[in-house]
């Protein structure tokens, strides 16, 4: 488990690392959260984890970290429930009155001179801390990411509790065999308090999954990947201090009178609360359950031999968000899949073969470029790549485990076929009219009649389909607080179609549901006029370019990467609960920012009782 150290007083005497300008990778031992299995005998019997601050040694060379955690933990404890066994949490909030923020937070200007930008460095840059954020109290809600439960059980933003108070829970588990995950989502703060430590792991069992008798035990291990800064003396040395140190790409919008900032990415890898560390394997089979709990860090990890080289043929990707796959996906880091592509709250259930590389050391790196979103130019290669190292043990019992062919008998694809509605969701650009400087989530109902429409016009946009039809739609909401917009028939299908007119990867995530990914699309979004907020010329699918879904695409899923001039189509079952709900980005900077939308989920029989005003019914929205 994590290492906790008492609050320190000053001094070496205190037991201090001595301070350091640098961080040697894979010095410091792997930690693994400690399992927390609730009560399975009485739903009325509560659970409780408790939020308290802890002293975290994020690293051997570093001093302690004053950070939150669930049952003084980071992560929070590995929760693990059966199938169908209900439970009830007590979420409740022990950080003091009088805690200190954990987080420092900083804007610092883009650089403009060639040089990597200031997020790849640890320190203030001379920058002052922003003092809205070091007086924040403690106020925290949380959502059970991936859950299937009501809504006022989910973790709605506003819902947040202070100290004393108690977020009382419960959740079904009525779900296949699964990852979630548990994060703090406050309305406003949610990039902080999960900087601050507020996450941890969710793993729901069933029979299916038990039959496959997959590495267990010590040999189930989650690996929960987050980036960080650290703040530093007035020498230049890490102190351990949490630092959220974001770019400033526009000094001041007009609209709101602040700078424009992007979202937060961070030089020093974290797994499971360490950075950089190294793990000792077995030379045997490993189930890791990985899960990307940055705030905004897309990372392309590959697993490397002791000369750089990719390692083929060891890794195997068996589940992804929603619970195992149809077929194991091998991941040899080739040109179908060169690296495991893990945007924010995505989750890889992986199993690792290190039976022929007793005595080797293997490391998991980050390939992928050190580039902010919403930054305009690239910014060099990630300056610590580093992330994990295996130590490979010379010898131990022969392990007997046999990759299965087939995983999950019970996964079925979803068709056109079913009867479903739809949906288009705009991602725009941070540039557009009234946007305030960042990018938003437009929810879009196609015009019916469009004589005498002049455009551009703000909010009307026009998009060309693959069969050459042009259709209209107009803007129905913008922001979290405009007007309740989809009202979903519980238990009906759903196609949801994002289409992204900005070069930003937005991880889409859907509360509630599971998905699957029908396709993605190219488009030429150049007929989009950010400045009018409507389109000149229509967005046009673009049929000299074919996007094809990765292999671990294909399973349930409730975060989607949607890259830039793509349209993305998902469909799932909204069943299981009633309530309201939310979809957002899962980029945390760009959620707290507005880019998050309500929706309902009620019983059909009661949306025949519509009054008609600002509920959008099941099927409207529709994009053909």
């Amino acid at each position: 488990m994590t290492e906790i150290i008492e609050r320190p007083t000053t001094g070496t005497a205190a037991g201090q690392a001595p301070v350091t300008t640098e961080l040697t990778p894979y010095v410091g031992p792997l930690s693994v959260p400690p399992v927390l299995r609730p009560a399975a005998d009485d739903v009325l019997r509560e659970t409780e984890i408790a939020l308290r601050p802890a002293w975290v040694r994020l690293h051997p060379q570093l001093p302690p970290t004053l950070m939150w955690g669930y049952d003084g933990h980071v992560p929070g404890p590995t929760i693990e429930v059966r199938r169908g066994q209900r439970v009830r949490i007590a979420w409740t909030n022990r950080i003091p009155k009088e805690s200190e923020y954990p987080v420092t937070s900083v804007e610092v200007k883009l650089r403009t001179d060639g040089r990597p930008q200031a997020t790849t460095e640890p320190g203030r840059e001379g920058a002052e801390p922003n003092k809205d954020v070091a007086a924040l109290p403690a106020w925290s809600v949380t959502h059970l990411h991936g859950a299937q439960t009501g809504g006022g059980n989910d973790g709605w933003a506003d819902n947040a509790v202070g100290h004393g108070d108690a977020q009382l829970s419960e959740y079904p588990n009525d779900h296949q065999a699964v990852q979630w995950w548990y994060h703090d989502h406050a309305m406003n703060i949610t990039r902080w308090n999960v900087m601050a430590g507020l996450y941890g792991t969710y793993l729901v069992r069933d029979d299916e999954e038990d039959a496959l008798r997959l590495p267990s035990g010590e040999r189930e291990i989650p690996l929960l990947i987050a980036d960080r800064n650290l703040d530093t003396d007035e020498y230049g040395r890490l102190n351990g201090r949490l630092l959220h140190k974001t770019l400033i790409v526009q000094d001041s919008n007009p609209e709101t009178g602040k700078p424009v900032t992007v979202p937060f990415t961070g030089p020093y890898t974290t797994v499971n609360g360490r950075i950089w560390p190294y793990a000792d394997v077995d030379p045997a089979w490993y189930r890791f359950r990985l899960v990307n709990a940055s705030n905004a860090r897309i990372f392309e990890l590959v697993l490397i031999d002791e000369d750089g080289e990719p390692v083929p043929g060891t890794v195997h990707q068996i589940g992804s968000d929603g619970g195992l796959l149809p077929r194991p996906v091998p991941v040899d880091f080739d040109e179908e899949l060169p690296a495991l592509t893990a945007a924010p709250a995505e989750r890889f259930d992986l199993l690792v073969d290190f039976r022929a590389l007793a005595g080797r050391t293997l490391r998991l790196v980050n390939k992928g470029a050190n580039q902010p979103a919403g930054v305009p130019d690239p910014v060099g290669d990630v300056p610590f790549p580093a992330v994990l190292e295996f130590r490979v043990g010379e010898g131990c019992a022969e392990d007997t485990f046999e990759l299965p062919e087939v995983l999950s008998g019970s996964f079925r694809r979803i068709g056109h076929d079913i009867p479903h509605g739809h949906r288009l969701i705009l991602l725009t650009p941070p540039t557009t009219k009234g946007a305030g400087g960042h990018p938003e989530i437009w929810e879009m109902t196609e015009v019916q009649g469009t004589a005498g429409l002049r455009l551009p016009a703000d909010g009307i946009v026009q998009v060309t389909g693959p069969d050459g039809t042009t259709k209209t739609y107009r803007r129905t909401a913008r922001t979290f607080n405009d007007g309740l917009g989809f009202t979903v028939a519980e238990g009906s299908y759903e196609q949801w179609s994002f289409l992204n007119l900005a070069p930003i990867v937005h991880p889409m995530h859907i509360h509630l549901a599971d998905f699957q990914l029908l396709g993605r699309d190219a488009y030429d979004v150049s007929g989009f006029d950010p400045a009018v907020g409507g389109t000149r010329t229509p967005i046009r699918y673009d049929t000299g370019r074919t996007i094809p879904l990765a292999p671990n695409e294909r399973g349930h899923k409730d975060v989607f990467r949607v890259p830039g001039d793509q349209m993305l189509r998902v469909m799932g079952r909204f069943d299981g609960a009633y309530g309201r709900f939310m979809y957002h980005c899962h980029l945390l900077e760009h959620e707290d920012m507005g880019m998050m939308r309500p929706f309902v989920v009620m019983p059909p029989e009661a949306m025949k009782f519509d009054h008609g005003g600002a509920h959008g019914g099941h099927g409207e929205g529709h994009t053909g």
